[in-house]
């Protein structure tokens, strides 16, 4: 069955969403990244916990705290205004700044147990080369936690396609701006459209299963080559 053009603003949407979302988190998680995987101070826990939360947080409840957060009365909501962007609830730029913060674990901390597994020897080899701490991060921490790059690239693009509750709450349902593929089934099975359905959810379980296989190949691939 093909998709109606509806389908396929939604599908486009999603993969605009996913992508932006993914290239800013890198830019993001990056650093935070690194610094949970270098410090010692006593507020890595908390730091850790919060990145972590939305693992185990409901969607809804993020959702909710950020859509306060984003109106008109909320801290950020009143920083946008001031800006003259005006509130960011039920936009795209919206969605992208739920995705983040909804994504974050799914990308800081593959990157972050990399730069913990590179260990303190390069490091200290480069230094005695006189390599100063950017050139260390670029030249021998990027290169050598590029495996982890790669898998918070596909773990946190693959997670915001699949995003569903928080959508609802930030975006609503609005055809081009933040209609994303999962609102768009849930919209068929309302309508009673089970054919439609049947082909997006088709299409996201097919994305899905390429996405674990991916992520394993790449996980086997790294083994062999510790053990040559």
């Amino acid at each position: 069955m093909s998709f109606s053009e509806a389908d396929l603003t939604a599908i486009w949407l999603t993969l605009r969403l996913a992508t932006t979302v993914t290239l800013l988190l890198l830019l993001i998680g990056t650093p935070i990244a690194w610094w949970l995987a270098r410090t010692q101070s006593v507020w890595k826990a908390p730091v850790a916990a919060i990145v972590a939360l939305p693992l185990i947080l409901p969607p809804t409840v993020l959702g909710f705290y950020l859509l306060i957060a984003m109106g008109p009365h909320g801290f950020f909501g009143q920083f946008t205004q001031s800006l003259g962007l005006g509130t960011l609830p039920f936009t795209f730029w919206g969605l992208v700044v739920a995705s983040i913060f909804y994504s974050m674990p799914f990308v800081v901390q593959p990157i972050q147990n990399a730069m913990e597994a590179i260990g303190e020897r390069p490091l200290e080899v480069a230094a005695t080369l006189r390599a100063g701490p950017l050139d260390r991060f670029f030249s021998v921490v990027l290169p050598l936690a590029k495996p982890g790059f790669i898998t918070a690239s596909i773990l946190g693009f693959a997670h915001t396609v699949g995003e569903f509750g928080i959508i609802l709450m930030i975006g609503g349902n609005i055809p081009g701006e933040t209609r994303v593929i999962s609102v768009q089934i849930y919209d068929h099975v309302e309508a009673l459209e089970f054919m439609q359905a049947h082909a997006l959810s088709g299409a996201m379980l097919l994305f899905s299963f390429s996405v674990l296989l991916a992520l394993y190949w790449l996980q086997r691939k790294q083994k062999i080559a510790l053990l040559n």
